[in-house]
Order: structure tokens, then sequence, then C-alpha cells
């Protein structure tokens, strides 16, 4: 991965030193390396964390990750920890998870056996 990125700012370096003359050539290239820069430095852990923020959806379609794993409701909500009462009641729109639960699930959908391993379910 920093191989490809240090490629890309190699690439990113060139196109400064060939179009001098084309502003927006310049510009492009000048956000490409300041977000590698960013990168290098997030992945080295010298970056400022107070500048990066997670992102929670204000919604997350419950049923949508259970049924893309497979599972039943009994089998997700003793899975993952859920009750299953709360499940239901997300699953109808009763009710809608909270900021953490919303960011657990978002790690479910995107990251299953990860959770599961966190878990000790493999």
């Amino acid at each position: 991965m920093r191989a490809i990125a240090v490629a890309i700012a190699a690439e990113a370096r060139m196109i400064l030193k060939t179009e001098k003359e084309r502003p927006m050539t310049r510009k492009v290239a000048g956000d490409i390396r300041a977000g590698l820069e960013e990168a290098f430095a997030f992945l080295d852990g010298t970056a400022d964390k107070t500048k990066y923020r997670v992102h929670v959806p204000p919604k997350v379609n419950v049923r949508a990750i259970r049924t893309k794993l497979g599972m039943t409701q009994e089998e997700f909500a003793g899975r993952f920890g859920f009750s299953i009462d709360t499940l239901q009641h997300w699953e109808q729109g009763k009710r809608q998870p909270e900021g953490p639960a919303r960011a657990y699930l978002v790690v479910i959908d995107r990251q299953p056996k990860a959770v599961q391993k966190a878990l000790h379910m493999t």
C-alpha cells in the first residue's frame, strides 16, 4: 500500500515539474500530494488525530445487514450481542439504533468476520 502511495506521489511530483504552465494541473497535483502526505502521517501515527472524525451514518438498514450475512434474527442478535426485541424494533422501524450501535452495525456490515474474531466466535 505504501509503495503504491510513494509511486503516486512521485507521479504527482513529475506532473508538478512538467506542467508548471498549467495552473489547474499544478493545483490537482498539489492536492494529491497533500492527501498523500496526510495518509503517510496517518499510517505512521504522526497525524494530528484531532483533525479526523469518524463518520457514523444517520441511519442504518439493520435488516439489510442481517440478510446480507444470511442470518435469522435470533442468530444475528445472539452472535453480535443484541436483544431480539431491540433487533425487531430496529427492523420494523419502531426505533433507530443510537450512535454507538450504528457505528457497531457499520463495522458488522463491513467486517463481520473481524467482529466475530474479536468476540472470539470464529
